[in-house]
């Protein structure tokens, strides 16, 4: 009795050490079912016929950048608001929005009677200059003389020299008003003077209409001058230190997201912004392009400095569902199997990406450092049930 007990001891032993070695030999089949279920498997003659190349990431020196983001602005002399120098009825007006117009271009015409009582003072003023000049040499013979009062001489000359700064003054207001005193005393009196641009640029804003009175300090039009927008961008405390004059900045618009444009930095403001914490870096364009408006969002990177990085080839790399992927490679049984791995992709320069790879890996790893936008649909074909190579 006791040895049938021992045999089914033994048999009931050897039966549940069976099940636990083949369970331990499914596991780990599974395991490596679930490892390759997501790769793409090649041939050796498939790997050939793709030309397909594997290698580890280089270590390389590779420019680094700053993330900002700012607008594009123009300098302050590059803007005007236009006012006349005196007030008066708008007669006509020149031009509308979005004309480009020179410097000096007439923009309006002003009437007013105070237009034309300014050019008859000058014209009164210059006849008794003209008058008060003849006095002070009368007055001056008879004094030389003994004959004349000095008293007389001394008020015919103070007379003289008021009259003198009193024409002077009256020709600067012609002046502003784009009067010419030379015309004006040859008998021209204009009824209406002209609003000239002070700069060259594009009319941004009409402010005023046909017959519309506007005081001295209305502003009637808005003027900017695009060619000398440049990129004002917003960089934060923490990346400030590592920001020179010189250095290289490539950026897009919000209008042209895909249009990269290069800019060098001219200068770095010396006070910070409140909110966000940031000081202002300005930008001269080098490939300005037509189109670039004053206001535009700009994305921006800033070289600042070269350091040593992970990399693979640009063709290393391939996107899916906005995330980037390279392909790890193990060779098994005659076989190629390419695994996708997810990778932060950061700078790329000459045709290299640096990476950053997950912690379960290292640069000792190999990768497919070609056609993994071909694995990526390999894979996508797999997952919806297609089949590939």
């Amino acid at each position: 009795m006791k040895i049938i007990i021992f045999l089914l001891l033994s048999t009931s032993l050897f039966i549940s050490c069976g099940n636990q070695k083949e369970e331990t030999k499914t596991s780990q089949e599974t395991k490596n079912a679930e490892k390759h279920s997501e790769a793409v498997v090649m041939s050796k003659q498939q790997f050939a016929d793709m030309e397909m190349k594997i290698d580890a990431p280089t270590e390389r020196s590779m420019q680094t950048f700053i993330s900002a983001n700012g607008h594009l602005e123009v300098p302050p002399q590059s803007e005007a608001t236009v006012t006349p120098v005196i007030g008066g009825n708008i007669q006509a007006i020149q031009v509308i929005e979005g004309d480009e117009v020179k410097k000096g271009s007439v923009l309006a015409y002003l009437t007013h009677p105070d237009i034309i009582e300014v050019q008859t003072s000058y014209l009164n003023t210059a006849n008794r200059l003209n008058f008060l000049r003849k006095d002070f040499d009368r007055q001056k013979k008879l004094y030389e003389e003994g004959v004349g009062s000095g008293e007389l001489f001394q008020r015919a000359e103070a007379e003289l020299e008021s009259a003198k700064a009193h024409l002077q003054g009256l020709k600067a207001q012609l002046l502003q008003l784009h009067i010419d005193p030379k015309r004006l005393s040859e008998g021209s009196i204009q009824s209406r003077i002209p609003v000239l641009s002070p700069i060259s640029g594009a009319i941004q804003s009409v402010n005023i209409k046909t017959g519309q009175y506007v005081q001295p300090t209305a502003g009637m039009f808005e003027i900017i001058n695009t060619e000398d927008v440049h990129v004002d961008l917003m960089v934060f405390e923490k990346d400030v230190p590592k920001v020179r004059e010189g250095q290289k900045v490539t950026f897009t618009t919000s209008a042209k997201p895909g249009k990269e444009m290069t800019a060098k930095i001219l200068s770095i403001s010396k006070n910070f912004e409140r909110e966000p914490k940031a000081l202002h870096v300005h930008a001269e364009i080098e490939n300005r392009e037509k189109g670039l408006v004053p206001g535009m969002y700009v994305k921006a990177r800033i070289a600042v400095e070269k350091s040593k990085n992970l990399a693979l080839p640009e063709d290393a790399i391939t996107k899916n569902n906005e995330k980037k992927y390279v392909f790890s490679v193990e060779e098994s049984a005659g076989s190629y199997h390419f695994q996708p791995v997810e990778i932060t992709a950061n700078t790329t320069e000459d045709g290299w990406t640096a990476i950053t790879l997950p912690d379960s890996l290292d640069h000792k790893n190999r990768f497919a450092v070609n056609n993994a936008y071909y694995l990526m649909a390999e894979l996508n074909k797999e997952a919806n049930g297609e089949h590939g190579h």
